[in-house]
């Protein structure tokens, strides 16, 4: 079953299958209609506080200041890795750069969730927080191979290593990576895009340790190839760490259910709804890391409840179940209604 789509000329009323009565619905386009045809009525009905939820408070100034210390951090880290010639502090330097790129991504993928939506658009640019997320972990997981490659180089020919340089960086960084993973901590359980960006800063905050831990190992022992050693270790942590994260993007990006969605509740919610008889095509995806969307057919042969039976349930659908734009079709049973998309032949 394809997402509903919104044509350019629609005017953003919702109108009653029952009385034939429109009213405006406080958005610029169509999010509620219904079609009177002769054996059955379809509504799409949508409350009218309907919205997503919004980006946490302070998250925009969070992003400013983790962009700024990072790139700071960069440069002290690419510098002193040169002069200190420490493959981990380079290797960390690279990997913060990536982490400037992914909150960048992250920052502008926020900014676009709270666009309004378009006629090209109908469902806005929330997506966009998906394919950021996304990107992140994939941009992680190349910085950690980029990491691998060089420590293995370090390792088969070891330099000398100035380990208090090294300890002294490496713990700045280790103290600014954590504020900056400080920062997105409470956003982080909410927003798989800001759980993105505090796992980039966790990850570097827990490198940074290692690296210093590592130098003042150094200093005392003399044991330079513990420095590219170290590195390895950290990469297969951030690796595990990050595979959860790609793996929910994936499956966001091609429109899973979003996790911690539970479809069977749902459809036990629709179907003991006063004269529902049968619920099919119940379909959930993400409209970004932070909105759902629900579509389904209600199977009604009383037919139309009225405006304020379905705008219950999708108000319950939304505060119970987190589905932040529902659509309901109603069907008086005379026809199967089934989509095409449940019914499409396998590939053999």
């Amino acid at each position: 079953m394809t997402k509903p789509p919104a044509s350019s000329d629609e005017t953003g009323y919702a109108r009653e299958a029952m009385g034939g009565h429109a009213h405006d619905d406080g958005h610029d386009h169509a999010e509620g209609h219904a079609h009177d045809h002769s054996d059955h009525d379809h509504t799409h009905s949508h409350s009218g506080h309907h919205h997503h939820h919004a980006p946490v408070a302070g998250q925009g100034r969070a992003f400013a200041l983790a962009v700024t210390l990072n790139l700071l951090i960069v440069v002290v880290q690419a510098v002193y890795g040169v002069l200190a010639h420490s493959t981990a502090l380079l290797a960390d330097a690279g990997h913060n750069l990536s982490d400037v790129l992914g909150l960048l991504l992250a920052w502008g993928a926020m900014w676009l969730t709270t666009r309004r939506p378009s006629a090209r658009y109908t469902f806005g640019f929330g997506g966009s927080s998906i394919l950021a997320s996304l990107a992140n972990a994939g941009l992680l997981l190349f910085a950690c191979g980029v990491i691998v490659a060089e420590a293995i180089g370090r390792l088969l020919a070891p330099a000398p290593v100035a380990g208090l340089d090294v300890f002294i960086v490496a713990t700045i960084g280790m103290v600014v990576n954590g504020f900056s993973a400080w920062l997105f901590m409470r956003g982080q359980e909410k927003d798989l895009n800001v759980r993105g960006a505090f796992m980039h800063m966790a990850a570097d905050a827990v490198i940074s340790a290692a690296v210093a831990v590592s130098g003042l190992v150094i200093l005392f022992t003399g044991w330079a190839w513990l420095d590219p050693a170290m590195s390895i270790v950290v990469v297969a942590v951030i690796v595990y760490g990050t595979w959860g994260l790609l793996r929910d993007s994936l499956r966001l990006a091609l429109d899973a259910v979003p996790p911690g969605i539970d479809m069977q509740r749902i459809r036990d919610f629709l179907a003991a709804q006063p004269g529902v008889i049968d619920v099919h095509d119940l379909h959930v995806w993400a409209l970004s890391t932070t909105g759902n969307a629900l579509t389904a057919h209600l199977v009604m042969p009383a037919g139309h409840p009225g405006d304020d039976a379905v705008d219950a349930m999708v108000g319950t659908l939304r505060e119970r179940f987190e589905m932040h734009h529902a659509t309901l079709q109603v069907d008086l049973g005379t026809t199967s209604h089934r989509c095409t998309l449940d019914h499409a032949p396998h590939a053999h």
